[in-house]
């Protein structure tokens, strides 16, 4: 069975005690992560090290960075390097989400860097791909989402693609009004996984996580995550509130 993953995403949220206290109540609910599942809670980088000793012990739960820079190392004032978040036992960085792309104009290209700088340091790269409301309404998401992974991912080679996890974000889905059906997760899924296969075959495409990161909340949880293609899911909103993520976990295949 392919890795099932509840990924936490605090974007610019919670101070240093809101953000303890959460992991403290998700920690403090006795919840059990089976070995095919994984939690992980990408926090702001002056938590990290913090985050990282909370979770210390606990079986199946990680940190990770919510971006990294391309290069390895200079003069970029403000930015965080790979190494550096490997010297802190990082193990996982998201790579690529849509308001990267879409407030910092990261390019495919500048995210296929990073996820080479992710993968030269071990860091496991969570890689956002999405379409907004226009390419949606063209209905054109399909090409639009093979164009992201295609220039990003496919100069990987078979052993390094089967270390990345996808999620999969309708940006129009988001804070739009509009809403994302189970059904639609599961075609643009599904759609994520035969582009994967026609470039590194079925038996690769099967093993990889792809998670959806559509406004998933307590309630819709396991309705989402039933679905055949999808994998668990990349949470905002609902990863800040203990008992919504925790629900959030559990709805996990």
């Amino acid at each position: 069975m392919r890795k099932q993953i509840a990924a936490a995403n605090w974007k610019m949220n919670n101070t240093l005690e809101e953000g303890t206290k959460l992991l403290n109540d998700i920690i403090n609910s006795n919840i059990q992560v089976n070995n095919h599942k994984c939690v992980i809670f990408a926090v702001p980088f002056p938590y990290l090290v913090s985050a990282n000793q909370q979770l210390d012990n606990k079986s199946n739960m990680f940190v990770a960075a919510q971006n990294c820079h391309y290069k390895a190392a200079g003069a970029y004032t403000g930015e965080v390097s790979v190494d550096m978040l490997a010297s802190i036992n990082i193990h996982y960085c998201v790579v690529g989400h849509s308001e990267r792309r879409e407030y910092f104009l990261e390019s495919n290209q500048l995210l296929a860097e990073k996820v080479d700088r992710c993968l030269s340091t071990d860091i496991t790269p969570i890689f956002c791909c999405g379409e907004p409301l226009a390419i949606r309404e063209d209905d054109s998401q399909n090409d639009y989402v093979a164009v992201q992974l295609k220039e990003s991912l496919f100069h990987l080679d078979i052993e390094a693609i089967q270390k990345v996890v996808i999620a999969y974000e309708p940006i129009w889905a988001i804070g739009t009004g509009k809403t994302a059906t189970s059904a639609q997760a599961q075609e643009m899924h599904a759609h994520i996984r035969a582009v994967l296969a026609n470039q590194f075959g079925n038996a690769i495409a099967d093993n990889i996580s792809i998670l959806y990161g559509g406004s998933v909340k307590g309630a819709n949880a396991n309705e989402i995550f039933s679905q055949p293609d999808v994998d668990g899911g990349l949470v905002g909103g609902a990863s800040l509130i203990a008992t919504e993520f925790i629900q959030i976990i559990k709805a996990l295949k």
